[in-house]
């Protein structure tokens, strides 16, 4: 690797808010790894490919590939434009993909949208598949994030994330990265909002004007998920098979529905984050109620960097992997997913 890389983020959550594409700059210096953020956008998914990425786990298997390779066409072609609207270059892209199938317990990962196929449709050099290496040497291949916070963001205790999961990340007196999805949120939350003809809740609106139901919240809180120990990563199927369920049988009104589930991620959140200088980020930040019920329960303030590191750090941190790929160095820590540290991904080169 050269002394400086520019590389092409690609980052698709289970919230399906939209793809989010971050051009980083990355330099190791002194032993330490530096970035600068050189342009960063979210491209909104239109209704097509909304639906297909939320139905994609009903397809046939020719469909299912069908629509793989498609998506990779779509991810390469918004790459080429993003790169021609911000007048910039890439020399690498690294492609977190969109998850459809999440089972590390039966050895199944699927990032849907082809690395070749993207490859193609953007002219560049591509780094895909980050997660299948971890899972095959029986770890869960997720939070990958963590390998990031480690080294670009480890002045803060705690690396919180409030994305379509909740997930955490910070080191133990053993020096260790710990780290692990806590529990659903904007899942869940937008998953409610869209019952009253919205995508999101903005800056927590609806939940803050709900009230707490004990007792569905007692029922979330008792999940079995939550008395793991160890490496542990959620998949939409558990969210729908299991609290959606319970979510969908309670008779609340979906105010407090959404009230109870801001009150829910607090509390596990708190768990792990209490005291602790907590860094947060992902489009639950913007949650103005469920950051307050956050704080609440952390019995501390948290710190919210700029909207930019905000919407796009998982981008960036997609990046930096690639980065420590081409550097033949560790993207993948067993203290964070178990299995084996690792150098997960697959490259194709044009």
């Amino acid at each position: 690797m050269t002394s400086k890389q520019n590389i092409l983020g690609i980052m698709s959550g289970t919230s399906l808010d939209g793809l989010d594409l971050c051009l980083s700059q990355f330099e190791q210096k002194e032993g330490r790894w530096h970035y600068q953020i050189l342009a960063s956008e979210t491209v909104p998914y239109n209704e097509h490919w909304r639906q297909a990425l939320a139905s994609a786990h009903w397809l046939q298997t020719i469909d299912f590939i069908d629509l793989h390779k498609r998506y990779g066409t779509f991810l390469g072609e918004q790459a080429a434009q993003f790169l021609v609207r911000h007048h910039a270059t890439s020399h690498y892209i690294a492609s977190h993909g969109h998850t459809i199938f999440h089972q590390p317990q039966r050895g199944i990962t699927f990032q849907l949208g082809d690395g070749n196929t993207l490859a193609a449709a953007a002219h560049c050099s591509t780094l895909f598949d980050f997660r299948s290496l971890s899972v095959a040497l029986g770890g869960q291949g997720a939070p990958l994030v963590p390998m990031g916070d480690a080294l670009l963001f480890g002045d803060y205790d705690v690396c919180l994330n409030l994305g379509g999961f909740a997930n955490v990340s910070f080191g133990n007196e053993q020096q260790q990265r710990i780290a692990f999805d806590v529990c659903p949120c904007n899942i869940v939350l937008n998953h409610l909002c869209q019952q009253l003809g919205a995508e999101y809740d903005q800056d927590g609106h609806w939940a803050s004007q709900g009230t707490v139901d004990t007792s569905l919240l007692q029922q979330l809180n008792q999940l079995d998920f939550y008395a793991q120990k160890g490496s542990k990563s959620l998949g939409r199927e558990w969210v729908e098979n299991t609290v959606l369920n319970i979510i969908n049988n309670c008779p609340s009104t979906i105010y407090d529905k959404l009230c109870t589930f801001c009150e829910h991620i607090a509390i596990q959140v708190s768990i792990c984050a209490a005291h602790k200088r907590v860094l947060a980020t992902g489009g639950g930040a913007h949650n103005t109620y469920l950051m307050q019920r956050i704080a609440h329960y952390c019995a501390a303030p948290l710190c919210k960097p700029s909207r930019e590191l905000i919407d796009f750090k998982e981008a960036l941190i997609f990046a930096f992997l690639g980065a420590l790929y081409l550097n033949d160095k560790c993207n993948c820590m067993a203290s964070a997913t178990g299995g084996k540290d690792c150098i997960g991904g697959v490259l194709v080169k044009i």
